[in-house]
């Protein structure tokens, strides 16, 4: 797969394996279980982003984060710039921070909140040149969720399965509602035939309009 990582970061995600393997007995963080699966649907998966070429500067956040995908790969590998991960659930948040204490990353900060409550803070709303999220939801209702947080000029990365062609279709009213446009998009097949991924890089032209996001819960019903 052409993935560059050295040896410190080896170990950091072979420890970051293991904590997500007994976290999982507390919560339900990943329903892989064998160690080449994991390796390739989750650290592959989130690693081949260096295939698009992006470079993750500046203030970025992980949308959903849930057990650390991207988030924590992105921090531990990819970037030493401030890192923020958002999740809705409580539990996984404490899960995240005890991740970025254990592996020492400290340009890392863990937040409970909804996307769509979150993104109406004036701390958070349009203040990252870039944003990820993986295995969230469809691309319509994820636009919704992550453009908000994005500066102009900013980069919403997409993490997406055999599906994103059908995905992008029905995103495209969300596309123009929120401005954005696509820079690249990057279909991959995962080793052992593990599946087939997409990476897609959208840039964002303009603000995001004021009425968007919706309330918490209405992007999910009523997708734009």
């Amino acid at each position: 797969m052409e993935i560059e990582i050295n040896s410190h970061q080896v170990e950091q995600l072979l420890k970051f394996a293991d904590m997500v393997e007994t976290g999982n007995q507390q919560m339900n963080l990943t329903r892989i279980r064998s160690e080449a699966e994991f390796a390739v649907k989750h650290f592959v998966d989130c690693l081949a982003v260096q295939k698009i070429g992006f470079e993750f500067k500046g203030r970025g956040i992980d949308v959903g984060s849930g057990a650390g995908f991207p988030g924590i790969v992105i921090a531990s590998c990819l970037t030493s710039d401030s890192v923020v991960l958002i999740d809705s659930l409580e539990k996984r948040v404490r899960f995240l921070r005890e991740v970025s204490e254990a592996l020492q990353l400290r340009h890392v900060s863990c937040v409970h909140g909804r996307a769509e409550d979150l993104a109406r803070d004036s701390h958070y709303r349009e203040q990252f040149q870039w944003a990820a999220a993986r295995a969230v939801a469809p691309l319509p209702v994820l636009l919704e969720y992550c453009v908000p947080f994005l500066s102009v000029g900013g980069h919403f990365i997409a993490f997406k399965g055999s599906g994103f062609p059908d995905e992008l279709k029905a995103a495209v009213n969300a596309i123009k509602l929120l401005n954005l446009s696509i820079v690249d998009q990057h279909r991959l097949q995962l080793p052992f035939e593990m599946g087939e991924r997409w990476i897609v890089n959208f840039r964002k032209e303009a603000a995001t309009p004021s009425q968007y996001p919706r309330k918490a819960g209405i992007p999910r019903r009523k997708p734009l």
